[in-house]
């Protein structure tokens, strides 16, 4: 696994040990941001059920300002903290130990608002549609920002639900990407395949 593109190209990042996690390969990595940037300039990241920090450090290799990384289990914050060490990106991430509805409550309380949203939750464990629901409760999106849902493919991702609509879909095997933005974002075309 490592950085494909960017300020820290070609970095390999360190797995969490064990089975705790199933962290996104490098194909469907480039083939996210290929679509939502490739290349960014500022703005902020939010990464539920980050794991490694992959995607994050990803995206601020590809210019994104900051980011907040967000996972409950010990091994996985243990590992972002060193990826983002090796990356140099230390004062540009926020790391918080938590379940990911409480990090949402938190970051409401804050008035944190982010551009991109990555929701990579355990496959069959949440529910993705009720994180989305979350995300536009909290009011932590804009109405530009893109979101990001990798899911297990035998689950449904639909076309439109609530404030959001489906832009991008791909399935690569066991593991398909949604990419969601808000229904009045201009210039978008729906429903495109990645």
């Amino acid at each position: 696994m490592r950085v494909i593109a960017g300020t820290v190209k070609g970095t390999v990042l360190r797995a969490v040990p064990g089975q705790r996690t199933r962290p996104t390969t490098d194909k469907v990595k480039g083939a996210i941001f290929n679509r939502i940037g490739p290349y960014f300039t500022g703005g902020d990241v939010l990464d539920l059920f980050a794991g490694t920090g992959a995607l994050a450090i990803e995206a601020l290799s590809r210019g994104t300002d900051r980011a907040v990384v967000v996972d409950h289990d010990a091994h996985s914050i243990a590992t972002i903290q060193h990826n983002i060490a090796k990356t140099h990106m230390q004062s540009r991430v926020t790391c918080m130990h938590c379940a990911a509805k409480t990090a949402l409550r938190q970051l409401a309380h804050q008035r944190r608002r982010f551009e991109w949203v990555f929701l990579d939750p355990p496959y069959r464990v949440y529910d993705t549609i009720a994180l989305l629901d979350a995300l536009q409760q909290e009011g932590i999106v804009y109405e530009a920002t893109t979101i990001v849902v990798e899911h297990y493919t035998k689950d449904e991702s639909p076309l439109y639900h609530g404030a959001f609509v489906r832009h991008r879909h791909a399935v690569y095997g066991e593991t398909s990407i949604a990419v969601y933005e808000h229904r009045h974002a201009e210039g978008k075309e729906h429903g495109d395949v990645l």
